[in-house]
């Protein structure tokens, strides 16, 4: 009998150097991931959300704390750091295909027929929009087939038809895979997340289950209401 695959992130910190001093963004962050769990992050700006999914990627350290892993965890989609500016799109996903052993075709054409990107595909990525590049980099995870999707505000890039084929994309895959989600549009994290955490509202993260209830909460303290915690 083979253990569960897990992802655990365990009083994370990480602070960054500014002008005026030292500005700590992430304190004592700690949640765990089984296979099928979906995570929506909540915070307002500069909370740390896109800083965390950096750091459970492995693209950033924290300064304190612990990731342990027995998943395979993409690059934050939206993020196009992984992409080589100079090289076409489909020269990334070739790329990227045999970096992580998969068939080359077979990932190519999906790309192909998801991203919906036609001839632009052959174009160097440094031409891209930045929608042009979340939808290639958001189509080449699902191609890949991690077992944990970082998701960085994919879902609220581009028209309303390829976000709608995004979630749709996202259910279907969350019977088997797991994913962690930044989103400004709310309702796709109630849709799709099955838990919450929310990022500075008190002294440390607040993680809840109550997805609907958590979300209500937040967007009232957004208002100017009083934070108040949901009961597990």
């Amino acid at each position: 009998m083979t253990n569960a695959k897990f992802l655990s992130v365990k009083n994370v910190s990480k602070s960054y150097k500014t002008k005026v001093g030292w500005n700590q963004v992430l304190r004592n962050v700690s949640f765990s991931l089984s296979p099928r769990d979906r995570l929506g992050i909540l915070g307002r700006n500069g909370a740390g959300k896109s800083t965390l999914l950096r750091i459970v990627g492995g693209a950033e350290l924290p300064d304190t704390g612990l990731i342990e892993k027995d998943m395979s965890v993409s690059w934050p989609v939206g993020f196009s750091g992984h992409l080589q500016p100079a090289m076409s799109g489909r020269a990334n996903v070739k790329f990227c295909a045999r970096v992580y052993n998969r068939e080359v075709d077979e990932v190519v054409d999906f790309v192909s027929r998801f991203s919906e990107l036609g001839s632009y595909l052959e174009e160097p990525v440094r031409t891209y929009s930045s929608g042009m590049k979340a939808r290639l980099g958001f189509s080449l995870s699902m191609a890949i087939d991690f077992d944990c999707l970082l998701i960085d505000e994919v879902t609220a890039v581009g028209d309303a038809v390829f976000r709608k084929k995004c979630e749709a994309a996202l259910l279907e895959v969350a019977e088997t895979r797991s994913f962690i989600m930044v989103n400004h549009g709310l309702q796709a994290i109630d849709r799709l997340c099955n838990r919450v955490i929310v990022l500075g509202v008190e002294d440390e993260p607040v993680l809840s289950t109550r997805v609907h209830k958590t979300i209500k909460a937040y967007e009232k303290a957004l208002l100017g209401g009083e934070w108040q915690r949901v009961e597990e």
